[in-house]
């Protein structure tokens, strides 16, 4: 038998979503919505949502039916041959069903409301020098092939790099749907351990790299004044070519009640490093004003999958022993190569999945 089922209090659950699912479809329906783009968007994103579970859902009591029936023929039938077939269906239907309860289980992970936004990714290299600066890049480049797989876009914003292609600093937006609500737990340092390309000696070194991820503000999310900013133009000091370096193209914008400084030089365009500058402005303050008005919530958050701080060792990428662990969730995966293409889905599920628990034990 399947030993993934679904108990009363999960499709309690499930019928619930349901008729929202429901409701929510009709409500897009409404002229009075349609004009309101505000609210209108926001159904759009809850829709999708729920829409993901239902068809799981469907998905996994299709696979169930399917499995129970190749059980039954199994049973039933008195060819050898095939009864062998028969079983070896039922084998790969169980497979296919206890995949979707476990994608059923993340769906049904309570959402935050702020799991459709967009992200500002910052990654920075810590100790280690050169070789955390190349891991750096290592992490910047798995981020970005798992939001290939995702079908979102990445945009550089900022980047510090050096002369062998690592990064000092790197930061970039991640635009596509739930984007925080796959990366949010990202936040933290990753600790790798290797032979660095430049260590002629053959020595395991330790170095670290810090992560922070942004939700993304939108305009409607937070108010900058004008006058509580200072903004400040000069020449570009890094890479870029003659005409990056002889013109006033880059920006410094200073939020002046919180201290708060982004510089942005990565465009030969004033206009667009100060478009870019404000975009990491805003989720910085973004991310501020939520700490302090849902202190609740972020309490709650520490306790599901760790503090999230980004001094906090959070995941080890171990190369020698093809190892990586996350260290909050005590989870240890023996293919490394493959997530550092990007093949991240287990460990995000694995996350999503223990918030869940923890949020059921409260």
């Amino acid at each position: 038998m399947v030993t993934a089922m679904i108990d009363e209090r999960m499709q309690n659950k499930i019928d619930r979503i349901l008729a929202r699912h429901s409701e929510v479809e009709t409500s897009l329906g409404d002229p009075d919505v349609v004009k309101d783009q505000k609210k209108y968007k926001e159904l759009m994103q809850e829709f999708s949502h729920l829409a993901d579970t239902a068809n799981c859902y469907n998905d996994y009591k299709s696979a169930l039916d399917q499995y129970n029936d190749a059980l039954e023929l199994a049973d039933m039938e008195e060819d050898e041959e095939m009864k062998e077939m028969a079983r070896e269906e039922a084998s790969s239907l169980k497979e296919s069903s206890e995949k979707l309860f476990t994608q059923l289980n993340v769906l049904l992970v309570p959402r935050d409301p702020l799991d459709g936004k967009n992200i500002i990714m910052e990654i920075r290299a810590g100790t280690g020098g050169d070789e955390a600066a190349l891991f750096a890049a290592d992490l910047y480049r798995m981020y970005t092939r798992y939001a290939e797989t995702k079908g979102w876009k990445s945009e550089i914003i900022e980047a510090s790099e050096t002369g062998i292609g690592g990064f000092k600093e790197i930061i970039y937006s991640i635009s596509g749907k739930s984007v925080y609500g796959d990366l949010r737990y990202e936040s933290g340092a990753h600790r790798v351990q290797r032979i660095p390309a430049t260590e002629s000696g053959g020595r395991i070194h330790t170095s670290a790299v810090t992560v922070a991820v942004l939700p993304e503000a939108e305009d409607t999310d937070i108010e900058i004044k004008t006058e509580d900013l200072r903004i400040d133009v000069f020449r570009s000091s890094g890479p870029g070519g003659q005409s990056v370096n002889t013109t006033d193209s880059a920006v410094r914008i200073t939020h002046i009640p919180t201290g708060v400084i982004v510089t942005c030089q990565d465009e030969k365009s004033q206009i667009k490093n100060k478009a870019k500058a404000m975009r990491v402005l805003k989720a910085r303050l973004f991310e501020a004003e939520e700490e302090k008005k849902n202190a609740e919530r972020a309490a709650e958050r520490k306790n599901q999958v760790g503090s999230g701080d980004r001094s906090e060792r959070i995941r080890t990428y171990n190369y020698p022993q093809n190892r990586v662990t996350d260290h909050r969730i005590n989870l240890t995966l023996y293919k490394l190569e493959a997530i550092m293409q990007g093949d991240l889905r287990e460990t995000f599920d694995a996350l999503k999945l223990n918030a869940q628990e923890e949020a059921l034990d409260d």
